[in-house]
């Protein structure tokens, strides 16, 4: 996925999915846990430093587990680098849990199935494909994988 600097920066400033002061550790060995604010907004994670408004770095969410490490702490890790891993520690274990949901429910292709989900189910229903009206029926991308 291509985006600059600007990009990212004006979709950090939109409304969040979930937002919250979360301590968080980066992937380094040496990375100390730290206060940052953490911002989801569509697919990515934006995080900040407390009281500053524009992001320290920000995480595409695709291809990425996230893994319930205890009670109040998850770690994010990429499929392809799984030693680049962050870990967050929330206040409470409701709130741990709140935050594994929606970053599942953020990415690309828990969409991706969640449409194919409810397009069937549809047609179930009322024999017609519901995505015919928009031209793409029959994009692979909108299929179930064999």
């Amino acid at each position: 996925m291509r985006y600059n600097e600007k990009e990212l920066l004006c979709l950090s400033k939109q409304p969040a999915e979930k937002a919250a002061e979360l301590t968080m550790r980066g992937p380094k060995r040496n990375d100390a846990a730290k206060s940052r604010l953490v911002k989801l907004v569509v697919n990515f994670l934006f995080y900040f430093r407390i009281d500053e408004e524009e992001p320290v770095g920000a995480l595409l969410l695709e291809q990425c587990r996230i893994q319930k490490e205890d009670d109040t702490g998850f770690s994010l890790a990429f499929v392809d680098e799984p030693e680049r891993k962050y870990s967050f520690v929330c206040e409470n274990k409701d709130e741990c849990e709140e935050w594994i949901d929606a970053l599942t429910k953020a990415s690309y292709e828990y969409m991706r199935q969640s449409l194919i989900f409810y397009r069937h189910e549809i047609k179930k229903i009322t024999g017609k494909d519901p995505l015919e009206q928009y031209g793409i029926s029959e994009e692979t991308r909108f299929q179930p994988r064999s």
